[in-house]
């Protein structure tokens, strides 16, 4: 393996500092700076996601999404447990509310079985009541060891592994300018410039950029897509246990909404799929003429819009209605009301399109020269970012 001096890696979110430390861990002595333009690790898709530990159930053989899965949620259990960060093993049901979704409940099950998703088992209807005691449904997934993680801590606990290896976090750093030379890649900011033998770009929402930047836009855009959520009021908690999910259209590469105990007890609903009117559109009101218009001038953006306009009303339905909100989640929770939902948070997804209007739903990674770009890194990134890390540094090669 190639051996590096200096390497600098754009974006302080989960992915970005695994990748950091890692390169601290392969190169010992090598001088590692990440650039975050926020304020804080974790600014946006890490510290506003479900922190589910995903066990691997959904993603198809062979795919870099299900080797690194696996290994990702093994290390992430590893490193929460070293590192004193809040871990818990809840279970995740997947039910299928009806006759009509067996057939998709089966080809998960041939997923999980293929990805040696362990303790996985098949319940019947009666059975689910064994684990989950309000939820029904016609048949369930059972995977016993999803678990809950703080993601954030755990970013933060990154960000201290990266420093006491003599790497620098340098916040409120918004990366202006990429450039490769024959020697190295220059990196500039508003008020300085470095130079590294080599970069990782794990800029999320802002991948694009620096890809158009450096001339490799290729057949990817990013799309925002806001996923909302709801919690559940402290004095219905206890109608879920652990993780309850519905049985996913396999058109798309989002779970639907879904119940998620956290590690705190607090358990969230959602979220939904609504596109995001800007990159980091949390809200309707967050509005970006540019961002917008980066979306419309995408081939892929309309070719989606065509397929799938359907689904993209009733997500937006969702959205604007807590009562069709809640219709979703009483197909498996019936006895759940109205003001059982409190609003909570929101995050914004970064999913890759292609110009044919199809979702990417594999990591996708693009080296070139002395430049890693991170195009396409969403759920399990989260759970997979120290497996991803593993195998994005294992490939440098300069």
């Amino acid at each position: 393996m190639t051996s590096l001096k200096s390497a600098g890696v754009i974006g302080a979110g989960i992915l970005g500092l695994a990748v950091a430390r890692e390169l601290t861990i392969r190169f010992p002595g090598i001088r590692v700076t990440v650039f975050e333009k926020e304020g804080h690790v974790a600014a946006h898709q890490s510290g506003h996601n479900s922190g589910v530990v995903h066990a691997g159930v959904y993603y198809p053989p062979g795919s870099l999404k299900a080797s690194l899965c696996r290994r990702g949620a093994a290390m992430t259990r590893e490193f929460c447990q070293q590192h004193g960060v809040a871990y818990r093993e809840l279970g995740k049901l997947i039910v299928a509310a009806s006759e009509a979704e067996l057939a998709g409940l089966a080809e998960i099950e041939k997923r999980a079985t293929a990805n040696q998703v362990p303790g996985l088992r098949r319940l019947t209807g009666a059975q689910i009541a064994e684990v989950e005691p309000h939820i029904r449904g016609v048949a369930a997934l059972h995977s016993p060891h999803t678990a809950a993680a703080d993601y954030v801590t755990m970013c933060e606990e990154l960000a201290r592994a990266i420093k006491s290896s003599g790497g620098e976090v340098l916040l409120g750093t918004e990366v202006t300018a990429v450039a490769e030379t024959a020697s190295g890649v220059q990196v500039r900011s508003a008020a300085a410039a470095w130079k590294f033998d080599y970069l990782i770009v794990c800029a999320g929402l802002s991948s694009d950029r620096f890809a158009e930047g450096l001339g490799r836009s290729g057949d990817l855009r990013i799309v925002p897509f806001r996923g909302e959520y709801y919690e559940l009021r402290p004095q219905v908690r206890d109608r879920v246990r652990g993780m309850v999910y519905p049985v996913p259209d396999p058109r798309y590469p989002f779970l639907g909404v879904h119940l998620t105990r956290h590690v705190d007890d607090t358990v969230h609903v959602g979220p939904n799929a609504v596109l995001a009117l800007a990159l980091e559109g949390y809200q309707w009101q967050d509005v970006s003429v540019r961002d917008l218009v980066r979306i419309a001038t995408w081939p892929g953006s309309w070719q989606l819009a065509r397929r799938h306009w359907r689904s993209g009303i009733n997500e937006i339905s969702g959205s604007l209605s807590k009562r069709r909100y809640l219709t979703n989640v009483q197909a498996y929770l019936p006895d759940l009301q109205l003001p059982d939902l409190v609003r909570s948070k929101s995050g914004v997804r970064a999913q890759a399109v292609r110009r044919d209007g199809s979702l990417e739903d594999d990591f996708v990674l693009q080296a070139d020269g002395r430049v890693l770009l991170v195009r396409n890194a969403p759920s399990p990134a989260a759970t997979a970012s120290l497996a991803i890390a593993e195998h994005v540094v294992s490939t440098i090669s300069i």
